[in-house]
């Protein structure tokens, strides 16, 4: 049975988390099956952007599914949050620029699930947090350093010590979500940026992607090196070619992602 569905609407594929019963809590069967549908996106080139949400009306992800690390060895939670951190991963290192849309709850790994899109937008009903220091853990998808890099080390420190659950205004205000939006209009906003997207060349909007990704860990001048080069890589495509004469033209451009 799949955990996951995939709709698609042109170029864009609307990717939903679908365990409403247990608030989309992630388990090992859905990291895996989301693993396969990331590769899956990657390597269909008519896929110009992704959305990922969650089913029903209360949860994006409330988090990592408790029931199943209830049991867990200390050699099986290490292999969990390496396969949550493959996930992170793989959708860093995709092509395919991906939109959260955070319809509700997006606690522990669900918060976490979020931080590895490139933009997030939350309902004004979400809420989000890294609670695992209540059950004696810390966040092991990515969450000590992902929310660290998107809200600074305090504030990360503060939210991962304590516990702390915060509202949709309260995340937008640290930085930890990019815009909120009425909670029945979520989808549709989002919907709305990912088809303008998907209008744009796609070989920028991929190197657009990796030039921040990959300058988020290194120097400034390291990642002033890599803009320049991708800059000039994207000379001489058929879409920078196509770009230039539209905009000579008076007219809008046709992009074929070559």
């Amino acid at each position: 049975m799949s955990l996951i569905s995939v709709h698609r609407e042109s170029a864009v594929a609307i990717v939903t988390l679908d365990r409403p019963d247990k608030l989309n809590a992630l388990n090992e069967p859905l990291l895996r099956e989301l693993l396969d549908i990331l590769a899956k996106l990657d390597q269909d080139l008519s896929v110009r952007v992704g959305i990922l949400t969650g089913a029903g009306s209360k949860a994006f992800a409330a988090g990592a599914d408790i029931s199943a690390m209830a049991e867990m060895t200390s050699a099986q939670a290490r292999e969990f949050a390496e396969l949550g951190h493959r996930v992170g991963t793989a959708m860093a290192q995709s092509r395919v620029p991906f939109l959260a849309a955070v319809n509700g709850l997006a606690l522990g790994g669900g918060c976490e699930l979020a931080m590895c899109c490139d933009i997030v937008y939350a309902s004004d009903k979400a809420k989000f947090g890294q609670p695992e220091v209540t059950l004696g853990l810390l966040p092991g998808f990515g969450g000590t350093q992902r929310l660290a890099r998107r809200v600074g080390i305090g504030r990360a420190c503060e939210l991962c010590m304590t516990g702390k659950i915060v509202g949709a205004e309260e995340a937008l205000r640290i930085g930890l979500v990019d815009a909120v939006e009425p909670h029945d209009d979520l989808l549709e906003r989002t919907r709305r940026v990912a088809a303008t997207i998907a209008e744009r060349a796609p070989l920028a909007v991929a190197a657009i992607k990796r030039a921040v990704t990959l300058g988020q860990d290194v120097s400034l001048a390291k990642g002033l090196e890599i803009e320049a080069a991708s800059f000039a890589a994207l000379f001489g495509t058929q879409d920078q070619r196509e770009g230039v004469r539209a905009f000579l033209e008076k007219r809008a451009p046709t992009f074929s992602g070559k």
